[in-house]
């Protein structure tokens, strides 16, 4: 008995010690769960990951393979990212047998982006939930004991059946209740099948004369928790006994049969034997409640001769066993059991061909996967299992693909992977089909050939690019949100979303930019410019398109905003309104009273400013020149123009439309008769430039002056050399000497040229306009390419006001 102990103790250990070699994790789930029900984390329980970079985690994917032989599939779900699921809600009870471990083997397959790293194994252990109660076949049961029974007769009672397969749910204790002066007790045995025979012992003989019947229970109860219980009512009649139980031959029976075997001819005719005579010797067979409803429903026992008949086909080629108990019963009136087991091998011992079973990576039809053209030489493409479980050699098989861009390579167990042999070009060729051909060893060897397609996708390899480094363009300030600004072209050759591209604007400096762009690269503006807060914008778009990895480029842009006449001039002199000025005029006073200024904040010819009187002026005794603003006398001051005049002043732009500003002018003219070096007593506006009219006129002076001296020095040297001619001439006489005539034409001269002021001003006015423009369109002119007229060039004042006057003087002269 002990080396019997022994044995089974090493072999449990051998099987243990096997099971934790096949498989790589272990997982317990509890029965009943709900579908989707979370079991564990293969990704970092199986601590693949730790090898690998953690920036190429997201490409390690986790694919279950289909097992047509186990029919696990549907039975749990495995994400891509390793997370393992329940599929359905999962029945111990279905699924295994009872007293023994319920588990689930399912294969996973290792990807690490197309590359193939291994088959995972793993054991799902079931554990069972205490759902169901101790239950007896019968609610009560009636025995019989005879008056004449010695003490410890045992009467066999009906067991409970715990459908749960756990060790401690369907583990049953019974306890009898009775008074206390009942005289039976309950005998609880151990069955080779694990399941308890109950027996109801006689403590001592009865007197029917004194009780003739009794009232017992016994409670079955499971050792879950919660615990759950069952109730056997006994009525106990005292009369005679059955006290032989049936015996069998043997309990345990072990035999073989094949898949084919014939339905009439039994495969096992069992036999036991009852020393009891009459209808307590009489025997009869039936199937335990321990037997599993797939063998029932396979075979069937006559329960008069003890015969067991093959009912229904075996479906499956592997070999498979059932286990069948056959209970056998005396025909007393407490009848007795007794119990055999029946192992029934059934084997399959014709030849059938091997069966393909493939897995892709990536599958898109049903045969027919895809493969990235940028796909490495060794990648992993499909995971292939074969099918054969035949015995002996028809069982042996060997799997061949004859291609030259793919290969098969053989895993062991029946299982295969097929690769990439060489590099593949979409652009030559974009699909391939292939065949796999296994065949196994028998006599005559049987063929599979399983023929897929395998259609190789576009790659995402080309950078967008735009037409162009910097895109300009112009769009006017005050628009409505939405007005269109500009096209942004861009091109990719890829296809699909490779060529699917989406745009963006960006600033360097982080501003919130104005602008939107669509999807198709049209620039528009997503609220109203405003030029004099900005006149360009310099920005960048952003590309890229669709693909996985997405690719990108960006490009310059510049948008200038164009002026619109939307602000007024104003005034800078006079800068109140109204502005009260004192003028005093003497004799040889200037015309010049003051310089009106003023100023827009628009630009070009919005900001080209023109000054006049609107009212005021009746007695036409003021002017003001429309360019440089500047305000003088138009007549001569004669003594009763002396008094107040109140002059409304006007400027206005040459935009359009034309904006205009007015100020109100109260002048005081005082005219004095004397004569005075004192030009006059005008509050002219304090500025540290130099006004532009006097130095117009200086210089307008300076040149007549030169021009007088060197005509008046020419004209005395010729003069005195026609005199001295004469001289020498007979009959000619020298009227006027040379220095007099000299004096005389210089006098005539400053007489007969005045200073032409008119003109200079139209000069002035000409180069004014002539810079303002260049001010204007500096995207399309520049200083240099500017071209003096040579009538210009030739006047002194002109050049002096180009070169030497400060540009702040010019601008403000430009406004008046």
């Amino acid at each position: 008995m002990k080396m019997y102990k022994g044995v089974l103790q090493w072999l449990a250990l051998s099987f243990f010690y096997h099971e934790c070699r096949a498989v790589d994790l272990i997982y317990h789930v509890e029965e009943e769960k709900s579908p989707d029900s979370y079991v564990g984390n293969i990704a970092s329980d199986s601590k693949l990951l730790e090898s690998i970079p953690s920036e190429e985690h997201n490409l390690v994917r986790f694919h279950q393979l289909h097992q047509r032989q186990t029919g696990n599939d549907n039975l749990f779900t495995v994400s891509k990212t390793g997370e393992l699921y329940t599929a359905q809600k999962l029945d111990a009870e279905l699924l295994c047998t009872s007293n023994t471990e319920c588990f689930r083997i399912i294969k996973i397959s290792v990807r690490r982006a197309q590359t193939f790293m291994k088959i995972l194994k793993i054991k799902v252990v079931i554990e069972d939930v205490n759902d169901n109660s101790p239950e007896f076949l019968r609610k009560s049961v009636k025995l019989d004991f005879s008056e004449g029974d010695a003490m410890g007769l045992t009467k066999s009672i009906p067991n409970a059946i715990d459908k749960d397969v756990g060790d401690l749910n369907s583990k049953i204790i019974y306890e009898l209740q009775r008074k206390i002066n009942d005289p039976f007790k309950l005998s609880v045995t151990k069955r080779m099948t694990g399941s308890s025979k109950l027996g109801l012992i006689l403590t001592e003989r009865l007197d029917r004369e004194r009780k003739a019947s009794y009232t017992l229970q016994v409670i079955a109860r499971d050792g879950g928790n919660p615990m759950r219980q069952g109730i056997l009512r006994i009525q106990v009649s005292v009369t005679d006994l059955n006290d032989n139980s049936p015996l069998f031959t043997q309990n345990t029976f072990n035999i073989s049969i094949k898949n084919t075997h014939h339905r009439n001819s039994p495969i096992l005719i069992l036999s036991a034997k009852d020393l009891d005579f009459g209808n307590n010797g009489k025997i009869s067979y039936h199937f335990s409640p321990e037997t599993s409803t797939a063998a029932t429903q396979h075979f069937y026992l006559n329960a008069e001769t003890g015969g067991i008949f093959v009912v229904k086909n075996f479906t499956s080629r592997q070999t498979q066993t059932y286990k069948l108990y056959v209970e056998a019963k005396d025909g007393g009136s407490s009848p007795l059991t007794s119990i055999a087991m029946i192992l029934v091998n059934v084997v399959d011992q014709q030849n059938h061909p091997p069966e393909i079973d493939i897995n892709f990576v990536t599958e898109l039809t049903k045969n027919t996967a895809s493969i990235s053209e940028g796909i490495k030489v060794g990648s992993f493409i499909a995971y292939v299992n074969v099918i054969d479980n035949d015995i002996g050699l028809n069982g042996e098989v060997e799997c061949s693909l004859h291609h030259d861009k793919f290969l098969l390579l053989d895993l062991g167990s029946k299982e295969y992977k097929i690769t990439l042999k060489k590099p593949v070009d979409r652009e030559k060729q974009d699909r391939y089909d292939i065949t796999i051909s296994c065949e196994d060893k028998g006599s005559p060897p049987l063929q599979t050939q399983r023929q897929f397609s395998i259609e190789v996708m576009d790659v995402n390899d080309v950078q967008p690019q735009f037409t162009r480094e910097t895109f300009k363009f112009l769009t006017y300030e005050n628009e409505k949100p939405n007005f269109p600004v500009g096209f942004i072209d861009a091109t990719d050759p890829d296809i699909g979303l490779g060529g699917t591209l989406v745009y963006s604007l960006f600033s360097n400096t982080g501003n919130n930019l104005p602008f939107i762009i669509a999807d198709y690269g049209f620039i528009s503006t997503n609220r109203p410019l405003d030029r004099e807060k900005q006149e360009a914008f310099r920005f960048k778009v952003f590309v890229r398109d669709s693909g996985v990895p997405s690719l990108n480029n960006t490009a310059n842009v510049i948008v200038e905003v164009l002026d619109e006449n939307d602000n007024a001039p104003y005034f800078t002199f006079p800068s109140v309104n109204p502005f009260s000025l004192d003028v005093h005029y003497y004799p040889q006073s200037k015309n010049d009273i003051t310089v009106l200024k003023a100023s827009d904040r628009d630009s070009r010819e919005n900001a080209f400013l023109k000054y006049e009187i609107l009212d005021g002026n009746t007695k036409q005794l003021f002017k003001v020149n429309p360019y440089t603003g500047v305000m003088s006398f138009s007549r001569t001051v004669y003594q009763n123009d002396a008094g107040s005049y109140k002059l409304l002043l006007a400027v206005k732009d040459n935009g359009t439309p034309v904006l205009s500003s007015t100020t109100t002018l109260s002048l005081t003219l005082t005219v004095s008769n004397k004569t005075s070096t004192k030009l006059n007593s005008a509050h002219l506006p304090s500025d540290n430039t130099v006004d532009a009219t006097m130095l117009i006129i200086i210089v307008v002076a300076a040149v007549i002056v030169s021009i007088v001296v060197v005509v008046s020095v020419t004209l005395c040297i010729v003069r005195c050399n026609n005199g001295q001619s004469n001289q020498a001439r007979p009959g000619v006489s020298t009227a006027i000497p040379c220095n007099r005539e000299k004096s005389h034409y210089t006098t005539q001269t400053k007489k007969t040229i005045p200073a032409p002021r008119h003109s200079v001003e139209m000069r002035n006015r000409n180069i004014l306009l002539m810079e303002s423009n260049n001010e204007f369109y500096p995207q399309y002119e520049s200083q240099n390419d500017w071209i003096i007229p040579s009538t210009e060039r030739k006047s002194p004042s002109t050049l002096l006001l180009t070169d030497r006057t400060p540009r702040s003087e010019i601008y403000s002269m430009k406004a008046a």
